[in-house]
């Protein structure tokens, strides 16, 4: 059974930091496209980063020079170190694994950037 489980969210105040992680289990890791997505309220999904099998990485342009998307293959585990945080960054943060026909999401988690 596919597990990806996000954890790393929470509250910050704008400029801080936080890393997200989402660890993936029944699945051959190296082999997917993982991706971090998400979704502020009343908007729609949208990709903030994504990490191919051989580590080449696209961000969003609204998050470039800022968030840095990395894989560690052996632990499964796949991060979003988020710096300089904005209000407008405040979302569900959700996990995403893609290879061919198969594509998952995990639970998300919320980040809140407020003052």
């Amino acid at each position: 059974q596919v597990q990806l489980v996000e954890s790393g969210g929470g509250l910050v105040q704008p400029g801080g930091s936080l890393r997200l992680s989402c660890a993936a289990s029944g699945i051959i890791f190296s082999i997917y496209t993982m991706a971090w997505y998400r979704q502020a309220p009343g908007k729609q999904r949208e990709l903030v980063a994504r990490i191919i099998s051989g580590g080449n990485t696209n961000y969003a342009d609204s998050v470039k020079g800022r968030f840095t998307i990395s894989r560690d293959n052996a632990n499964n585990t796949v991060y979003l170190q988020m710096n300089s945080l904005k209000p407008e960054d405040t979302a569900v943060y959700y996990c995403n694994m893609v290879h061919g026909l198969y594509n998952y999401w995990g639970q998300g988690t919320q980040v809140t950037v407020s003052s």
